[in-house]
């Protein structure tokens, strides 16, 4: 069984976002369907690790900003690749408006938001099913819509090219290709790249 054969599904990318008692949160989900037209309601599914998920499941608001194919890595670096827990992700972020529910809208690289108030939920293990009720939704831009795969062709960093053996220690991320030299890694390196951590690092020969 091949298991990227899911990528094959035309998954969209999204920034979920969520406020409680003040705080601005926001995250990267790729499951965001509608479900009925009259009323209109939708469904995002997110990892229970997020702290987002945590905020929806206090709030039961939400914003999803509809990631289009104008939008840089450097969107998903700041939403995807850290932890609402330790930074706050908004933090010097202009190209965001506050929506009637106090949630954020996400307005570079985005073609559209949809905001919704929960009133279900399915306990799917390593995820919440969260179905809702549209409370409010706009169009932004007539860009299209970034599906996953136009994401890992057109937007994530491509492998930087190998080094020539130079007898050193290479550590190489295993996510974009990066290669640190040094005969030992740093346990708290990020990658500058993919700002992956350490742990996604292998050991190669020069």
């Amino acid at each position: 069984m091949n298991d990227k054969t899911m990528h094959k599904l035309s998954y969209g990318l999204f920034v979920l976002t969520a406020n409680e008692d003040g705080k601005d949160n926001g995250c990267i989900i790729n499951t965001a369907i509608q479900l009925t037209s009259n009323p209109q309601r939708i469904s995002i599914a997110v990892n229970k690790a997020n702290y987002t998920h945590d905020m929806i499941m206090n709030t039961k608001n939400f914003t999803v900003s509809i990631i289009s194919e104008e939008a840089s890595f450097d969107l998903f670096k700041r939403f995807g690749f850290q932890s609402g827990r330790d930074v706050n992700k908004f933090e010097g972020l202009t190209d965001c408006k506050r929506g009637y529910n106090n949630c954020n809208i996400i307005t570079k690289g985005t073609n559209g938001y949809i905001a919704g108030w929960v009133d279900q939920t399915i306990d799917l293990g390593t995820h919440t099913l969260f179905l809702a009720l549209v409370t409010d939704m706009e169009i932004l831009s007539d860009v299209p819509s970034a599906t996953y795969s136009y994401y890992q062709s057109n937007i994530k960093p491509k492998p930087q090219p190998k080094k020539e053996n130079t007898g050193k220690t290479i550590w190489r991320c295993t996510v974009c290709g990066y290669e640190y030299e040094g005969e030992e890694l740093p346990a708290d390196f990020i990658c500058p790249v993919c700002k992956h951590p350490a742990s996604d690092f292998v050991k190669v020969e020069g």
